[in-house]
């Protein structure tokens, strides 16, 4: 039992596990799944088709953390590849060509790789320091997705594009395939191959990591082009489910939510050890919370208050050092707590030798 308390886990799913309770004991329906032509509906079906973008942009904020960076710019990433997608799927002849959207999506999230390759080249070859390289493409990011859409709301009538977030295969969201295939995907490539021992090492001390033969500029390099390409994806899919390229609110704060996701789910913003597990649990214990705050009804204006409200409890919940202190009061009550019953200390039966015993 000792050893389940202890594992990393345990505390992210305990919180997920007790969101979902609190759900279903305020509305019953919530864990119910019914199934329609062959295809599932239900809150916990919704949860995991929302949760899709979120997860892709989280598992590239993963790795990027562990390399001791961060990235601001994956909203503005998402930003950039809708608009692009849904830009090419607007002025081409066959908006509903199965070609049109394949050269769509290749595009934006080609696109998306070059940005990534930007952050990269900015922090891992020049030097700057990932939070100013990534508020850079942050804040230039949207002005550059205003002016590919002209300053306004691009949308376009695509069945094949509007598949890819709302289509269904052998019953499940067509988005939840892309969730498992990222997931996959990164898990092997850094849990499966020596790439996610190098990732570590560069997060925790670059400098030795460099000096024992790791390439530490190519592991940043490439996890900033990785946290590109997972939000170019991410983007494609928030355009698809709302058939529009919104410049402005597409991926908004999501970069927030995603590093909260990483932290929830036990990774160290200080870099080094990380969990993919971990940064999966916690992006779908914030798609159960935002789902919570709709089921019970919140005002918009006070669901962000509620929102961080039980953030903090939930993190407060899986601190080690609040851990520490409630362990350390339970077994100073246990001590001074004996009662009665409890038989007193025996007196020794062995004495101390005198001195001239002891000179004899």
């Amino acid at each position: 039992m000792k050893k389940l308390v202890t594992h990393r886990l345990f505390w992210p799913v305990a919180a997920l596990l007790a969101l979902i309770v609190v759900n279903t004991i305020a509305r019953p329906q919530f864990i119910s799944i019914t199934v329609r032509d062959g295809e599932l509906y239900g809150a916990l079906i919704d949860i995991l088709r929302n949760s899709a973008p979120l997860m892709l942009v989280a598992l590239g904020m993963t790795i990027v953390i562990a390399t001791r960076g961060i990235d601001l710019s994956v909203g503005a990433i998402m930003a950039v590849s809708g608009a692009v997608a849904l830009t090419i799927i607007d002025t081409s002849g066959d908006p509903g060509s199965g070609a049109t959207v394949a050269v769509a999506l290749l595009v934006g999230i080609l696109v998306a790789l070059v940005l990534g390759v930007w952050n990269g080249f900015l922090i891992a070859v020049l030097g700057i320091q990932p939070i100013i390289a990534t508020l850079v493409l942050m804040l230039a990011g949207r002005g550059v997705a205003l002016l590919i859409t002209d300053g306004f709301i691009t949308t376009v009538t695509s069945a094949p594009y509007k598949f890819i977030a709302t289509g269904y295969v052998i019953g499940l969201p067509f988005a939840l395939f892309i969730s498992i295939a990222a997931i996959a995907v990164i898990a092997l490539l850094e849990r499966r191959t020596a790439l996610g021992v190098l990732t570590e090492s560069v997060g925790i001390n670059p400098a030795a990591s460099r000096l024992a033969g790791v390439r530490a500029r190519g592991i940043v390099f490439g996890a900033y082009a990785a946290s590109g390409v997972l939000a170019g994806m991410a983007g494609v899919l928030y355009s698809s489910n709302i058939m529009a390229a919104d410049a402005n609110a597409a991926g908004l704060y999501i970069e927030l939510y995603a590093i909260l996701a990483v932290v929830l789910g036990g990774t160290s913003l200080m870099g080094g050890k990380f969990t993919i597990a971990g940064t999966v649990v916690g992006v779908l214990t914030i798609q159960t919370l935002e789902s919570t705050i709709l089921f019970l009804g919140v005002p918009s204006a006070q669901a962000p208050v509620f929102f961080a409200a039980v953030v903090v409890l939930v993190v407060l919940v899986q601190s080690p050092r609040l851990h520490r202190w409630a362990r350390g009061l339970i077994a100073s009550r246990a001590s001074r707590g004996g009662g009665p019953d409890t038989p007193a200390p025996t007196p020794s039966t062995t004495t101390e030798p005198t001195k001239a015993e002891a000179v004899r």
